[in-house]
């Protein structure tokens, strides 16, 4: 019994080590990747003795134009690094603006996660690692000394899909020992992503809690449900169990969420201290979200005060066929004269929806229908959805 016990432990300390070879054992060179210097350089770090040429990419370096199914693209840039006689590649990169950034390795054309960095991120069907360089606008991003919300998973029943479906629900701080009800700010996610991606990419809770400590906004519930009809849940967490994800599931932008999503209003209401007016709930999404926002918000035209588009596609498919998608011009005019507070547009300059923006600005502009327009810099990115969920957020509920 002893000698297998033994086998079984030596058996378990060598094939970690084999998965731990970026770890200073027996002698192999200690790898410190991400290395965030104090001037805001970073240096990053791979032990790979056998490769021939190491790469590495990531948002922080120069955007590379991409063609795609969905038009051109803005990609991640790519740098070189060198190799050290231990076999240890390595790259630096300039100072850095205050973010959260995501980059990968490239080793012999195979890409691949910094096994020394064990913070990563999953988007789509990519896991990408992640740092932080902090201050301004990152600090937003960090979790700092105030007062925390809660962020809870729960299932809910969709008769209109005909299922039970997860939902992300943060609450703010106090909630549970006060007796205050809530305003509402149903936060809705892209294509591709889920009811996790406002919590993981989009750092929603972070900044949530630094901005109603700072007085920058209002305590709010914020509602992240999953937009894709065909998911009972985040890949891994419903009843398909383990699969890749695809950026575009079937049935996803066919009018069937937007007609079910009173599913998730009703739900909401009747389990949690919410103020049930339409002056105390608003949405917004980014990407396909801020698709549904539009339609959602105009085919229930006296629900929401607060819109938000980030990024928004606009315009649906013309092959689809769904009475949601039906009178575009007459339900935003019954929008507008129900009235509003906040009808938001954010947008970059590199976007590659950034033509059918301008197309549907003119057209409320046509039909005399307020809103305000933010343009950033950059294109289709998390960068910037964080940054107008910073900007939105305190523009609710005043």
């Amino acid at each position: 019994m002893k000698s297998r016990i033994l086998f079984s432990g030596l058996y378990i300390l060598f094939f970690n080590i084999g998965l731990n070879a970026q770890q200073a054992l027996w002698g192999a060179p200690e790898i410190v990747s991400p290395e965030i210097h104090e001037n805001n350089t970073v240096t990053f770090c791979l032990l790979a003795p056998d490769a021939d040429t190491v790469k590495i990419t990531g948002d922080f370096l120069s955007t590379e134009k991409v063609n795609t199914p969905y038009g051109s693209m803005d990609a991640p840039g790519k740098a070189l690094l060198e190799k050290d006689e231990k076999g240890v590649w390595s790259y630096t990169s300039e100072a850095l603006d205050p973010e959260l950034y995501n980059y990968s390795f490239i080793v012999d054309g195979l890409s691949i996660s910094d096994p020394a960095n064990v913070y990563k991120i999953r988007d789509v069907a990519s896991v990408f690692d992640i740092f932080i360089i902090g201050g301004g606008k990152a600090d937003n991003y960090l979790v700092k000394d105030v007062p925390h919300g809660t962020v809870t998973r729960r299932w809910y029943d969709s008769p209109g899909l005909d299922m039970k479906r997860r939902i992300t629900i943060y609450t703010p701080p106090g909630y549970e020992s006060g007796k205050d009800k809530y305003p509402v700010l149903y936060l809705l996610h892209g294509a591709g992503g889920d009811e996790e991606a406002w919590i993981a990419l989009g750092r929603l809770s972070q900044i949530m809690d630094n901005l109603i400590a700072q007085g920058k906004a209002k305590p709010m519930i914020v509602v992240m449900p999953n937009g894709n009809v065909t998911q009972v849940a985040a890949p891994g967490e419903g009843l398909r169990g383990f699969y890749k994800p695809q950026f575009m599931e079937p049935r996803t932008m066919n009018g069937e969420y937007e007609a079910a999503f009173t599913d998730i209003i009703k739900f909401i209401e009747a389990n949690y201290r919410v103020k049930t007016d339409k002056r105390n709930r608003a949405i917004a999404g980014l990407s396909m979200g801020g698709f549904h926002s539009l339609h959602i918000s105009r085919y229930y035209p006296n629900t929401f005060d607060y819109v938000g588009l980030f990024s928004a596609a606009i315009l649906p498919n013309k092959n689809v066929s769904s009475k949601i998608y039906e009178n575009l011009d007459e339900t935003l005019k019954t929008q507008k004269d129900n009235g509003y507070k906040l009808y938001w547009i954010g947008m970059g300059k590199t976007d590659f929806l950034y033509e059918s923006g301008v197309e549907y600005r003119a057209k409320l502009d046509e039909i005399g229908m307020p809103y305000e327009y933010y343009e950033s810099e950059g294109g289709h990115i998390w960068r910037n959805w964080r940054d107008y969920l910073v900007i939105f957020a305190p523009k609710l509920f005043q």
